[in-house]
């Protein structure tokens, strides 16, 4: 019996095209040019790879859009690059997730012949003259409450079944429940290959058959933290081989730097120069995004709160120095050391009496009471997106009531105690 010819396929989802960006931290304008077209870089990086490999087929997962955003630019930029692909001879196969349903480009621009995209009633297609069969069921509508596996029909029998399905599965973290399904629902089916999409982090729940969530091509920010990557499948002779193909060009990450002990300035500096040189060495991507949280016991403790913008700035300098890295916040996480700090409560000076104070109307209900009253005013002022972004619920709302009080405390302690020795 002949061999059957290695067949490649780049399986991918949640690319979120032209995605706005979501944190208000992105204060730079060279960053916010990084990373708004950082999934624009994604894509392109896919199809570069593509081109030059000549796969035999991309497949997309859903949600290559993002929400109702209408924009000719994004589809003229889609397009071209659907066109390369056209040229080439490299089908591309679609389902749409929750966010195409709802975008309105969906359903308003010719696609490339090469372009196949399943409706939602289910369907399969071949892959050129291969034994190949592409499945897959598209949503209809923004929700999609129940599972989708029954308009998946049989596979075909002697041949290599792939499935496309925008789900979240049995539920993830930070993901609403779309289209629910088990592991075992979907190995039930009897396909080989399950390309799924919806959930951002890369997971593989199975590989007998091969369940993958390749996750998104690009992170947004701090939430989708880490390097990011698309799915390669190799298809020989009765196996199915996977491979990660690196894409984002912009990666957001936590940089805790540790600075128990330090007694100087200029070793702050260069400590937290060598912390951000090194950062951006480690990044897989072109540019690193940092969360930068200064922690640890310090005599240095209250002046460093006390000049919070000035470190802030110093911080931004020294990403810029590097040049592949930026600075999307900074945060402080610091203490005295356990002598210092034994040796102010035993001298209940003023600045000592007036944090003991704070603490407690921190804690008193009324005072919480009226200070998550104020914040609930000023929540109603913001936009929308912006309002579910910092308390998208009453519990959400309280947790920032207290994380306001914290900070207020501790910068209030810093203009007090941060003064030289």
């Amino acid at each position: 019996m002949p061999s059957r010819p290695t067949i490649t396929l780049l399986h991918t989802a949640d690319i979120h095209l032209d995605s706005p960006l979501k944190s208000l931290a992105l204060r730079s304008e060279g960053l916010r040019a990084q990373v708004r077209s950082a999934t624009r870089t994604a894509l392109v990086r896919m199809v570069d790879h593509a081109l030059a490999e000549a796969v035999d087929g991309l497949l997309i997962a859903g949600d290559l859009y993002d929400g109702t955003a209408r924009s000719a630019k994004t589809a003229a930029f889609l397009t071209a690059q659907l066109d390369r692909l056209d040229a080439a001879g490299i089908p591309v196969f679609m389902i749409k997730g929750n966010h195409d349903a709802e975008n309105p480009i969906t359903g308003e621009i010719a696609l490339p012949p090469n372009v196949h995209v399943f409706d939602g009633r289910g369907g399969k297609r071949r892959l050129g003259e291969t034994d190949v069969w592409i499945h897959g069921v598209s949503f209809s509508g923004r929700h999609a409450p129940d599972s989708l596996v029954p308009k998946f029909g049989a596979p075909v029998a002697g041949a290599v079944n792939i499935g496309m399905l925008h789900t979240s599965l049995a539920g993830a973290a930070g993901h609403d429940p779309y289209a629910p399904c088990s592991v075992a629902d979907l190995a039930a089916t009897g396909f080989d290959y399950w390309a799924l999409g919806h959930v951002h982090g890369r997971t593989v729940h199975s590989e007998a058959p091969w369940i993958v969530m390749p996750g998104m091509p690009q992170g947004r920010d701090i939430g989708e933290a880490g390097p990011k990557s698309a799915t390669l499948l190799t298809v020989g002779d009765g196996t199915i081989a996977l491979a990660e193909l690196p894409t984002s060009a912009v990666e957001f990450a936590a940089l805790t730097v540790d600075v128990t002990g330090v007694e100087d300035e200029a070793d702050l500096r260069g400590m937290l120069r060598a912390r951000l040189a090194g950062a951006g060495a480690a990044c897989g991507s072109d540019h690193a995004v940092l969360r930068v949280t200064l922690a640890g016991r310090t005599p240095l403790c209250w002046r460093i709160q006390r000049d919070r913008d000035y470190w802030s700035e110093a911080l931004e300098g020294m990403a810029e120095e590097i040049g592949t890295v930026w600075i999307e916040k900074v945060a402080f996480a610091l203490a005295e050391p356990d002598g210092e700090a034994g040796a102010r409560r035993d001298a209940a000076d003023a600045a000592t009496e007036l944090h003991r104070l704070m603490t407690e109307i921190r804690a008193d209900d009324g005072f919480r009471a009226r200070a998550l009253a104020e914040v609930e005013t000023m929540l109603a002022l913001l936009p929308p997106d912006r309002r579910a972004a910092l308390a998208p619920d009453a519990d959400a709302a309280g947790t920032l009531v207290d994380t306001l009080a914290t900070d207020g405390t501790a910068r209030m302690m810093a203009r007090m105690k941060g003064v030289a020795p």
